[in-house]
Formats: C-alpha cells, sequence, structure tokens
C-alpha cells in the first residue's frame, strides 16, 4: 500500500451497487473518474482487485474484519417485494378476489356511494385491513367494468322473472336532474306464482325530446320490446297529465290514472281557498321563523323540554306535495304551546316585534282543516303502499271519499268550503265506461271488498257480469292455445311415425271386471259427464265465490288467493291480471329521490347510462 495512497479520498460506489458488502468498500477517483480496477477498504485503506463480482470484498472482510462478517445483512431493495410478499397476492382473476371486487360493486350501488370511494385513503385502509392480499382495482375499473358486468347479471334476474308473468303493469313519470338532463323512469309490476307482488324498476333514460304523448308513446313501445313485455297485455299508470293520456292511446295500454295525483289535484283545490290560503300563510311565516332563526330555534327547543312536548322541528310546507300543508299545520297544533311561549321570550321578541302568535279563531280553524282533511292524508298513505294490491282500493274510496265530502249544516264553514272543493273535484274523476268497468271489477275480485256496496244492485250485477265475461274469454283462450299445441305436437309425433318403422300390432287388452260387472247400470251417468262451457265453468265459480263470506279488511287478499287457486281456477287467473295493477305512481316518483342521493351538485357529471345503472341496482339487487 502506497503511502500516497492514504491521502487520498475514497469515493462512494455508484448506487448501482446494492450489494450490503459495498458499504465497507469505495473507489479512489483517477482523473476525474472512479477507478474501478480495484475496490478500496474503507476501515483499512487496502485495495482489492476487482473481477466483476463481490467475492474479494466478502473474504478480505471475514479475513481481516471478522467483526463485521455477522453484521452484514441482506437489505432488499425498497421496490422489489419479496417471494413471501409476491406469493401472498391474490391473483385479481381468483374467485376470492373476483367475489371481493363484486362486493365492493354492490356496496357502491346500493348505498348511493360515489365510484371515487375506492381512491379514498380510509376505505383503501380498511379494505386492506380486511385482506391484506388483495389489492382494490381503480375507480375506472368500477365504472368501466364492474358495476356493468353486475348491472348485465341483475337485468338477466330481472327478465327471467318478468317471464312468469302472466300480466304487467308499468308506472311512468319523469324527472329533472341538478345537471339539468331530463330523466324518464319506468317500472313494472306484476303478481308472481307464489302470490306475491313483486316491483321492479326497469329504465331511467334520459329523454332530450319534448314530453309530448308521441314522444312517451315511442319510449313506451321501446321499454316494450326491450323488456319482452309485449305479449304481457300492458297496463299503464300515470299522473293525469295530458301527455300521459295521449301516450297510452297512442301506445294502446289500458290505462289507470294514479290516484295519488288525482287526490292531490283535489286536495290543492281545497288549499287554494282564500280562508284556508291566508292560515296557511300565517302558519308558514311562524315556522320559517323556526328554521332560520337560530335563537328561535333555541327558545323553541328550550320550551318543549319545559312543556315536556316532544321535540320536534316544525315542517314546512311544499308547493307539489299537498299533504306537506297538512303536516305543516298538523305538528304546528302539536307544538302550539311551545310555539306561543317561544315567542313571547324576550330573546325572539326583541328581535321579531311583528311577529305575533295566531288567534284563538284561527287556532280553531287551523283544526277544521286538519280534520277535514284527515281522510283524504290517510287515503293517500293507503294507496302507496308497494307490497298489497292497490288498485281494488280506488273504487271503495273514492266512493267513500265522495260520501264523506258532501257538506254538513252543523260544521264550521271553513270546513263546509273545503270539503265542497275536494267534492267537486272528486266527482268528475274516473267517469268513462272504461275506467270504471276496470275498477269495479278489481274490486269485486278482491274478497274484502267483493260484496261492492258502494254500488247499486243493477252496477253490481253488471260487474260480475263483466268477470264472468272476462274470465271466460281467458279460458276460451287457453283452450284454444292448448288445442293448437295439442295439434302441432300430434303433427310432429305423425311426421315421425311416417319415417319410422310401424310398431307390432298390440293383444287387445281384455275388458275391465268392473265393466262387466257395473257397466250396464253406470253407463248413462258416464255418457253424461259432458265438457262444460268456459262460461257455464266462469259462471259458477263467480256464484260460489260470491256466496262465500267476504274476508277481514285487515287480511291480505293475496294470502287468501293463495290457498283458495285451485278452487277458483279462472278467477284466480283474472285476479293475478287486476292485483298487479298499482293505484298510483308513487313507486316511478319514489325512484326521484333516490336519484337525487345519485345526482348531486358533487356527481352532476354522471353520464345517463351510469344514473341508470346505479339506479337499477339500488331498486334490484334484491331479486334472488
Amino acid at each position: 500500500m502506497d503511502d500516497s495512497s492514504s491521502s487520498r479520498t475514497i469515493r462512494p460506489v455508484p448506487a448501482s451497487l446494492k450489494a450490503t458488502v459495498w458499504q465497507h468498500f469505495g473507489f479512489y477517483e483517477v482523473d476525474g473518474k472512479l477507478d474501478k480496477t480495484y475496490a478500496v477498504c474503507k476501515l483499512c485503506k487496502c485495495q482489492v482487485k476487482m473481477f466483476g463480482n463481490t467475492t474479494n470484498m466478502r473474504s478480505h472482510i471475514a479475513r481481516y474484519h471478522s467483526e463485521l462478517g455477522k453484521k452484514l445483512t441482506v437489505v432488499p431493495a425498497a421496490t422489489q417485494k419479496t417471494i413471501e410478499q409476491a406469493v401472498a397476492q391474490l391473483p385479481p382473476n381468483s374467485d376470492r378476489a373476483k367475489r371481493i371486487t363484486k362486493s365492493i360493486a354492490k356496496f357502491i350501488a346500493l348505498d348511493l356511494r360515489p365510484y371515487s370511494v375506492v381512491e379514498n385513503k380510509g376505505f383503501r385502509e380498511m379494505a386492506h385491513t380486511m385482506e391484506p392480499k388483495y389489492k382494490l382495482p381503480c375507480r375506472r375499473y368500477f365504472t368501466d367494468t364492474a358495476i356493468p358486468t353486475l348491472y348485465a347479471e341483475t337485468k338477466t334476474k330481472v327478465l327471467d322473472t318478468l317471464l312468469e308473468a302472466s300480466r304487467v303493469a308499468i308506472t311512468c313519470d319523469a324527472w329533472t336532474s341538478l345537471a339539468t338532463v331530463s330523466y324518464v323512469t319506468v317500472t313494472a309490476h306484476f303478481i308472481n306464482d307464489d302470490w306475491q307482488l313483486v316491483s321492479v324498476v326497469l329504465q331511467t333514460r334520459a329523454m332530450y325530446e319534448s314530453h309530448t304523448g308521441a314522444h312517451v308513446a315511442d319510449l313506451l313501445k321501446r321499454v316494450a320490446e326491450e323488456w319482452h313485455l309485449k305479449d304481457k297485455d300492458l297496463v299503464l299508470v300515470t299522473d293525469n297529465a295530458s301527455n300521459m293520456v295521449v301516450a297510452a292511446q297512442l301506445g294502446g295500454f289500458l290505462h289507470v290514472r294514479c290516484y295519488a295525483h288525482t287526490l292531490n289535484l283535489a286536495c290543492q283545490r281545497a288549499l287554494k281557498l282564500p280562508a284556508v290560503a291566508k292560515l296557511l300563510a300565517r302558519i308558514r311565516r311562524i315556522v320559517t321563523f323556526f328554521h332560520r332563526s337560530t335563537v328561535g330555534a333555541h327558545q323553541l327547543e328550550e320550551k318543549q323540554k319545559l312543556l315536556g312536548l316532544p321535540c320536534h322541528k316544525l315542517i314546512t310546507d311544499v308547493s307539489t306535495r299537498w299533504n306537506s300543508a297538512y303536516e305543516m299545520v298538523d305538528r304546528f297544533l302539536e307544538q302550539q304551546a311551545a310555539v306561543c311561549a317561544a315567542l313571547l321570550s324576550p330573546q325572539v321578541r326583541k328581535g321579531e316585534a311583528d311577529l305575533c302568535t295566531l288567534t284563538e279563531s284561527d287556532v280553531s280553524n287551523a283544526e277544521d282543516v286538519v280534520k277535514a282533511l284527515k281522510a283524504m292524508k290517510d287515503a293517500t298513505t293507503l294507496i302507496s303502499q308497494e307490497s298489497s294490491p292497490t288498485v281494488c282500493l280506488i273504487a271503495p274510496l273514492q266512493a267513500q271519499l265522495c260520501q264523506e265530502t258532501v257538506g254538513n249544516i252543523a260544521q264550521s264553514s271553513i270546513t263546509r268550503e273545503i270539503k265542497q272543493a275536494i267534492n267537486t273535484d272528486l266527482s268528475k274523476r274516473y267517469t268513462s265506461d272504461l275506467e270504471r268497468r276496470t275498477l269495479h271489477s278489481a274490486s269485486a275480485l278482491d274478497p274484502r271488498f267483493k260484496g261492492l256496496p258502494f254500488l247499486s244492485e243493477e252496477e253490481i250485477e253488471e260487474t260480475f257480469g263483466s268477470v264472468v265475461a272476462e274470465a271466460a274469454s281467458l279460458e276460451q283462450q287457453v283452450r284454444v292455445e292448448d288445442e293448437e299445441s295439442q295439434h302441432n305436437t300430434e303433427d310432429n309425433h305423425t311426421t315421425e311415425e311416417q319415417n319410422q318403422t310401424p310398431p307390432p300390432p298390440k293383444r287387445q287388452a281384455t275388458s275391465s271386471l268392473l265393466e262387466n260387472l257395473l257397466g250396464n247400470t253406470f253407463a248413462g251417468a258416464t255418457a253424461a259427464q259432458q265438457p262444460i262451457s268456459a262460461y257455464a265453468k266462469a259462471k259458477e265459480e263467480v256464484c260460489m265465490f260470491r256466496g262465500a263470506p267476504p274476508i277481514p279488511l285487515s287480511e291480505d287478499p293475496l294470502s287468501w288467493w293463495r290457498k283458495n287457486e285451485v278452487m277458483y281456477p279462472l278467477l284466480s287467473k283474472l285476479g293475478k291480471r287486476y292485483f298487479c295493477i298499482p293505484a298510483t305512481s308513487v313507486s316511478a316518483e319514489r325512484v326521484f329521490s333516490t336519484a337525487g342521493d345519485i345526482v348531486t351538485a358533487q356527481r352532476s357529471t354522471l353520464t345517463p347510462e351510469h344514473v341508470d345503472q346505479l339506479l337499477f341496482l339500488h331498486k334490484n339487487l334484491h331479486i334472488p
């Protein structure tokens, strides 16, 4: 070792040399470049010949610096995975990885989560904690692959369930998103083989044309074609808008007007009465104050606790929903004592000197408004159910509400005005022969309402006569289809027999001993058993059905028909055709609130295709 070399500076090795032994060696610099002929030990300045590997350096450390040899450890590169890590990674195509990915896709659809949730730090950490071997795909994968695949699978299930339906009713309504895109949502309803009412969302598609009756009819025809509903004798349930009436006519659909919309129109007419509108304006002003004033809201809560009232917030009304006005007045009356105490408190009175409580006359009128509209509120809630048939409720409810809204001189003036306005509007609804016949037949097939006490004797007989004729027509149609099917089968057998060698003749069977003994006695009875006509069979079932006692109003008519389907085979088929019809288009409107959670201000750029997929999956993923 030269003395001159002991004063030279040892330069660190390049980053490309990653063996642990290089932490004890370096190179000298010659003419501004590293001399890689010899490696220089940093401890003893000894030069070790280089041959392209680290053998000489490790031998030097082991021979002259043995205390360091034990400390040499293998440190893998930061970006390089160990063998254990590489083997432990779940392959993306493995069954477990696929199940986890599908579960995350369901989570996004069912809980209305944005696609970007898979990029959030908290979600990724949670997924890693539950399965460290699983590699979470990016957001684009869920947008373009996972959700569309889940949509295709669920759509196949929906199509399979629709195949078993004898008749399908669809509801249709339009709405506008925050991104100012007009959508039309279509839902389907039918009775399955187990007498369960099934409701599914078919589609939510953007509609860029004007919502004329012709355009809506074209859209509904495309729906029937895409979902294989052309042979399901479709029934269309919509609001009372004129374009929907035209669409039903152009599409050739049986049209049932939404009864919730009918009740809304009648109640809106009553709420526009001068006395009622003035009262609502006063209550609305007080309610609005407690919604915008933090001091007022705090004082109201304190007074509620002091008076032992439930700590409920006051409700503001919405112009498009009449029952929100009812709920606003009802909640106000419930919290009236707390409201008055809060308004009279110094903290509120100081800032709102012109805000006064209602007079006794106003409170009395508010109570009359609630009482007058109570039946309408209950009827709206009742027919908005989706788990039980509701079309059979329209006729008895319509008759009952028209009867209850007849004015009584003993009632207050505001009550008489409200009832008169409602009665005038309801009386002009469902007046066509087709609508009345449809609604009366539906009620006649319901074992709760088959007595039809809201109709005259002549109308009752006419209704059941229509039921007999329709049931007989169904039976005749089934018989014709069976004969055609049998004829086709026989033709196929004949063709096959002609192409095959005829079998050997069978030996003639010996006459039955029973025929020999009793044949003469019972020959007449056997000959008398002639096939009954479809009309006679339907009439017999109707007579037997009418003679059976009605079931209580609290019982489920579908459960009754499930138990008695064998006893009334014709009427049960007819019942499925009517009970699938919803009384309202509320099911389509409920999608709007769900859509509001999907098409938010932060997600306004969602494409119509993604909106359709997410809404479809959110409503239909429960289908087995």
